[in-house]
């Protein structure tokens, strides 16, 4: 059964793969479908898609599905296809997130059995796009997060670069154009039966409900969904970021530029007018647009700017972070959406809630305490509302939920973890974060 952990043979392979690509920037890996079909590789590509769960695709096929078979009868399955070269991806199952903003973020879901074959190839291209990748590039990478990307915006601002270009691609991920794409990944590799496969990743057909149900060719972009989606977007989105540093290196442009995935900032300590002009021209030879609206120039100082949920104020050079206006809602909403069920148990619904604010909390724990004590407060109102509804009371219960009483009496997860709770936790002997 594999594990979750990187198995030896595999990690040595990668190992060696990245090492080769560091050392010799022109080195193009000639040999590598082969390895995708391994047994090893196969069988470790689906225990990571199946961890990450997530819903079927056009087929309908579920994890439960496959698991009553057995899974290892797919991974012999997709072995015999991919040596035999007669493995052909099925259509992309396109479903609609909704945005704050009244839009809707599209995905694509692939097949569980697409999903564990990008697994496999990701596994061997992304140690080779890792050599090349830039220090401020923090998105869908090993090792990096969002809150090294927010480290790096705080050094950049207590090293002077207070002038911020707050950048947004419009409809990157759907944008991509293929050719250039494909020419991108063809700097690392020169295995034309690897090449096919992310060629057949990329124009999977898309199945999208609202267009009659019928598959379309994907003429461009990678859908966001996709197991290697962020690895591609990475490998096309870095022709940026290298193009950037190097025109940095010769003084023509200053500044830094740090992306997570297709979002990104640019500080630099002048006005960044010509850096603008710069992103805005190159991006238009990757066939890509910055968003008219959403792309701006501030001077961070004496206005604020929004990066990966976070809203940063700098003042007397220190960073104040507080979460951004959409990132608000959406957890108000989120909030809402868990508390409006009436007939469940107190216990469960404390159960759901804790589930989302450790996640929640955990990413935006950096920000102003008086912005967490808000959260635990509408957690607050929210259960008591609840309860009156549950119970059919005229109004909220509020004695439920009166003196931190949710998170002393039943085991409510704090967004804002104060000292009075701590000690009271403390006292009677239950565990607190550190």
């Amino acid at each position: 059964m594999a594990t979750l952990i990187t198995p030896t043979k595999i990690r040595e392979l990668q190992r060696a793969l990245y090492l080769r690509a560091k050392k010799d920037p022109s080195f193009r890996a000639y040999a590598l479908y082969d390895k995708v079909y391994r047994k090893d590789v196969l069988a470790h590509a689906y225990a990571l898609v199946r961890a990450n769960r997530g819903a079927p695709g056009p087929d309908g096929e579920t994890f439960e599905d496959i698991e009553e078979r057995g899974s290892e009868g797919l991974q012999n399955e997709l072995h015999e296809q991919l040596k035999t070269k007669t493995y052909r991806p099925g259509p992309v199952r396109r479903v609609y997130i909704p945005k704050l903003n009244g839009g809707e973020r599209p995905l694509g879901i692939p097949n569980i059995r697409d999903r564990v074959v990008q697994m496999a190839a990701k596994l061997l291209l992304e140690p080779l796009f890792e050599a090349d990748f830039d220090r401020d590039s923090y998105g869908f990478r090993p090792k990096k997060d969002a809150h090294q990307a927010l480290d790096a915006i705080h050094e950049a601002l207590a090293q002077g670069m207070c002038w911020v270009l707050d950048a947004d691609v419009t409809a990157y991920f759907d944008s991509i154009p293929h050719d250039r794409l494909m020419k991108t990944v063809a700097e690392r590799v020169v295995d034309g039966s690897m090449l096919a496969l992310v060629k057949m990743f990329l124009e999977a057909p898309v199945v999208d409900e609202r267009d009659d149900g019928r598959p379309r060719k994907n003429a461009k972009g990678t859908p966001q969904g996709g197991v290697i989606s962020p690895l591609l977007a990475n490998i096309y989105l870095n022709l940026l970021d290298r193009n950037f540093k190097r025109r940095t290196v010769r003084e023509e442009l200053r500044g830094r530029l740090i992306r997570y995935a297709d979002d990104f900032v640019v500080l630099t300590p002048v006005k960044p007018e010509r850096e603008l002009a710069w992103i805005a021209s190159f991006m238009r030879k990757l066939g890509l647009e910055l968003h008219p609206d959403k792309t701006r120039i501030v001077v961070a100082p004496r206005a604020h700017f929004t990066f990966l949920g976070h809203t940063h104020f700098w003042r007397w050079g220190q960073l104040r972070l507080d979460i951004g206006k959409k990132s608000r809602q959406r957890i108000r909403d989120e909030i809402r959406r868990r508390t409006r069920h009436k007939n469940v148990s107190l216990e469960d619904l404390i159960g759901g809630l804790n589930m989302y604010i450790r996640g929640a909390r955990q990413y935006f724990h950096r920000v102003l305490k008086k912005r967490l004590k808000a959260l635990d407060q509408f957690v607050d109102d929210q259960v008591a509302r609840w309860s009156k509804r549950k119970h059919e009371l005229d109004f909220p219960q509020w004695a439920l939920v009166r003196g931190d009483a949710l998170r002393l009496r039943h085991g409510l997860e704090p967004w804002y973890w104060s000292p009075a709770l701590r000690g009271a936790l403390s006292r009677r002997g239950d565990r607190t974060p550190r």
